[in-house]
């Protein structure tokens, strides 16, 4: 990966944007993108925009590649007499990690450290189940409520401390991974548009609270009307040991980008994504999604009346954890394969399907 879009990726990944409070990855994106993008806007909420106004022909449709800013997290729930914080869930957090954890509670006066507390394992019962939510609390090290309570306020966003590891030259674990990694890929796909002139008019997008129900997408799939949206996301690499073998998936890390088949997956919108892989001779990898995405496609798909919607994804290890792992070369050949398809955009008129 060369060093701009190395730095921009480290940025994204090290810029806390928990689900509700992402301004500040936003802002991160939005500085980056604004180097080639013709224009860049966000709305009220901080869905954020750039678009290339490539097009020679008006006919030819215009496509967006949307990525969600948001990660998992916790929010201060409540803070009790005895100086302990409460915290909530913001997204599907995994509590069967939380515990332990180093965590940053983002206040308004700044970072507050915490760590979510553990029984001692001298102390627990054996076999004791996974917490819920309400079995948690964190220790900022306060002697009392007030004490607590003049640091943090209920509803301050929390995140886990993890770091960014580059295990090797290709392999990438840390925190949020879902999804700025697909807002990665949807900035550097535009960019790469641009730099190989592509014959259309292609909008990047980076969208808010994908975690919370893919709000962002709603809002912003209703304001663009696009006429084709290809949502990046991570998909779940089933290659590691213990990997259910019933969910029956093949993808793999290092296999290239999963295109998914099915349900809200437009069927004349993924066989253009197909032929431009294959056109640009980029490795996929292909996943069945026979009920949902679980992405923002689900959400812009119909946000606007019926947008032809596709979703392609990164492999991602250990999702949902402080420690997903991405194989570099699959976001590579994300980016690309964007590129590639807004390169074969004025082939055609419209995306609908012959019925």
């Amino acid at each position: 990966m060369d060093l701009q879009p190395r730095a921009f990726l480290t940025d994204l990944l090290e810029t806390p944007s928990p689900a509700g409070y992402e301004t500040r990855g936003q802002r991160v994106w939005l500085d980056y993108v604004a180097e080639f993008a013709d224009d860049v806007w966000t709305d009220d909420y901080g869905n954020a925009v750039a678009v290339y106004d490539g097009a020679t022909e008006a006919e030819t449709p215009e496509l967006a590649f949307a990525g969600h800013a948001d990660e998992i997290g916790f929010i201060v729930r409540s803070i009790d007499d005895d100086g302990f914080v409460r915290p909530g869930r913001i997204g599907s957090v995994d509590l069967s990690v939380s515990r332990g954890q180093h965590v940053t509670i983002h206040a308004a006066a700044g970072a507050v450290d915490g760590v979510i507390g553990q029984t001692a394992i001298h102390l627990r019962e054996e076999g004791a189940d996974d917490p819920d939510v309400s079995d948690l609390w964190i220790d900022i090290g306060a002697t009392d409520g007030e004490e607590a309570r003049g640091r943090v306020d209920v509803g301050d966003p929390i995140t886990v401390s993890s770091s960014l590891s580059w295990l090797t030259e290709g392999r990438l674990a840390g925190r949020g991974l879902d999804n700025r990694v697909g807002t990665w890929a949807a900035a550097e796909g535009l960019r790469r548009a641009v730099e190989r002139g592509a014959d259309a008019t292609v909008y990047a997008v980076s969208t808010v609270q994908e975690e919370l129900g893919a709000n962002g997408a709603r809002m912003v799939g209703f304001d663009l009307e696009p006429d084709a949206v290809v949502a990046v996301d991570v998909g779940h690499a089933l290659d590691y040991p213990s990997a259910p073998a019933e969910k029956g998936s093949d993808v793999e890390l290092g296999g290239g980008p999963a295109v998914a088949r099915g349900s809200t997956n437009h069927p004349v919108l993924c066989q253009a994504v197909r032929r431009a892989a294959a056109d640009a001779d980029i490795e996929i990898q292909l996943e069945a999604l026979g009920v949902g995405t679980g992405t923002d496609a689900d959400a812009f798909f119909t946000a606007a009346g019926a947008v032809p919607s596709q979703v392609v994804s990164v492999p991602n290890r250990y999702m949902h954890t402080p420690v997903e792992l991405i194989d570099v070369d699959d976001l590579e050949r994300t980016a690309d394969l964007l590129a590639a398809l807004a390169g074969r955009l004025h082939e055609y008129d419209s995306f609908a399907v012959d019925v």
